[in-house]
């Protein structure tokens, strides 16, 4: 059985499986395809619509059957929130969730970090990956609760409209900027009254919708803040982004974790990193950029102050990025609006190649300088290096020498690698192959490896969503 971590996933055999979360807690589930939005009603399972097709609630367990679920249905995401509406999840002991596979064998198991104030959780999403089915544990909180966690799935929550504190003038630490903060930020427009009756395709249920508490997070206006971030790009150049639901999801819970410890920062209060959420909320990327900020009113003053500096600017106009997400929080204590925006591009098979390909060829391009041969590509070495890389973002650590003491010559061999002797470079926090190459290059010891005369094949991995954000190996073979 597969202990699971925030981000780590396992295969899934034929079969319905089976997903128990004892406690005091609801369970449901949203059907989307991988858009991430729901297509109506049908696509919710509840405890007032127990089933769908290829999915049915019966209590604390949730069996989903992937081959029978809608057609175009790629992602069944679990959700757990308190049984007693509007508890935080802080006060009740932590959700784990049991994974079955038919037949009852048990095949994962996760617990995920302690939740804060939020009233939902993100626990798990059941995912088609090519041809194979998979189990994802996420661990994705939401401050919104139910009504937010709508929201970002497509559904159209009817609720009163907040109105949100004033704020004062942050300075952003460790050098990040700050545009002034609002003398009072908008408030939606009413919603339409609708009646108690049988719930509308694409509407969350009311019995099902705690009230939203004052101050806390909304996500800006998606239309506005589109079409000025796409309108900036286009003057640039670069193709327009789309919104990400899953982006959307981990801006909202790291603009909420900063506004609850009160300062700007890639780790939030609760010790999670901006990119951690971003794995934990089910995107998994090949690059990936930020901006944390606080004081612009609206989203059209955040893009205002975004293409005002030059960094940020870049930022938001970077031909690399398709996808973004974007979510403030009110602080009710100082009154501060804590802005969190996510820019992404998501990792494919032909992506990965490319990058470790040019990360080899710049590689050589050095070795090439010394007047040495060049590396040949190893596939076995890329498999060890691929490995360590995503075992670093998994379990969060930052080493040659794993958790259980194995060292990269083990890590070769265990792959199949054959070589006489073995080199290990890793470096996080690059953002692409010229910064990590040039990193490298930059350290002795790094560079001794890459100019070793006697090495003559290499294998390159790389992963992204651990505290750092990106974790590179380089496995050197001889």
């Amino acid at each position: 059985m597969s202990e699971l971590v925030p981000g780590g996933n396992t295969p899934l055999p034929d079969g319905a499986l089976t997903v128990r979360v004892p406690g005091p807690f609801d369970v449901s589930a949203l059907i989307t395809d991988d858009g991430g939005r729901v297509r109506g009603d049908g696509d919710f399972v509840f405890y007032n619509q127990p089933s769908a097709p290829g999915a049915r609630l019966h209590g604390d367990t949730l069996t989903v059957d992937p081959q029978r679920l809608r057609p175009g249905a790629t992602r069944v995401t679990v959700v757990v929130s308190p049984a007693e509406p509007g508890t935080p999840l802080i006060r009740l002991p932590a959700p784990t969730l049991h994974a079955a596979a038919p037949g009852g064998r048990p095949l994962a198991r996760f617990t995920p970090p302690r939740p804060g104030q939020e009233t939902v959780l993100l626990l798990a999403e059941i995912y088609r990956r090519g041809g194979s089915w998979k189990l994802r544990a996420l661990g994705q909180g939401y401050a919104d609760g139910l009504a937010g966690l709508a929201r970002d799935f497509g559904v159209d929550v009817l609720d009163e409209p907040q109105v949100r504190p004033r704020s004062a003038t942050r300075e952003a630490p460790g050098g990040r900027a700050s545009a002034p903060t609002p003398a009072s930020p908008p408030t939606p427009p009413p919603s339409r009254p609708t009646a108690p009756a049988a719930p509308r395709a694409g509407t969350w249920p009311e019995s099902s919708t705690p009230p939203l508490p004052p101050a806390r997070s909304h996500s800006p206006d998606p239309d506005g803040f589109l079409g000025l971030v796409n309108s900036a790009r286009a003057a640039a150049g670069s193709e327009p982004v789309a919104l990400d639901a899953r982006l959307t999801s981990a801006a909202r819970a790291h603009a909420a974790a900063m506004a609850s410890a009160g300062r700007l920062g890639v780790e939030g209060g609760d010790g999670l990193s901006l990119y951690q959420r971003v794995t934990a909320a089910g995107y998994t990327y090949l690059t990936v950029g930020e901006h944390l900020v606080s004081g612009p009113r609206t989203p059209a003053e955040f893009v205002q102050y975004c293409l005002s500096e030059e960094q940020p600017g870049r930022t938001l106009r970077d031909p690399a990025f398709l996808h973004a997400g974007l979510a403030y929080v009110g602080d009710g204590r100082s009154g501060d609006v804590y802005w969190t925006a996510l820019w992404a591009r998501p990792l494919t098979p032909g992506d990965l190649a490319r990058t470790a390909a040019e990360v080899v060829a710049r590689t050589n391009r050095e070795r090439a300088g010394a007047g040495l041969p060049p590396l040949a590509t190893d596939p076995v070495l890329a498999t060890a290096a691929q490995a360590h890389s995503a075992d670093m973002v998994a379990r969060a650590f930052y080493s040659h020498t794993s958790p259980e003491g194995s060292q990269p010559w083990d890590r070769a061999a265990a792959a199949g690698a054959r070589r006489r002797s073995v080199g290990e470079n890793i470096a996080c926090g690059q953002r692409s192959p010229a910064e990590v190459v040039d990193g490298w290059m930059n350290s002795p010891g790094h560079r001794a490896n890459i100019l070793k005369p006697e090495f003559t094949h290499i294998g390159i991995g790389l992963a992204g969503g651990g505290p750092a954000g990106m974790y590179w190996t380089q496995l050197f073979g001889a």
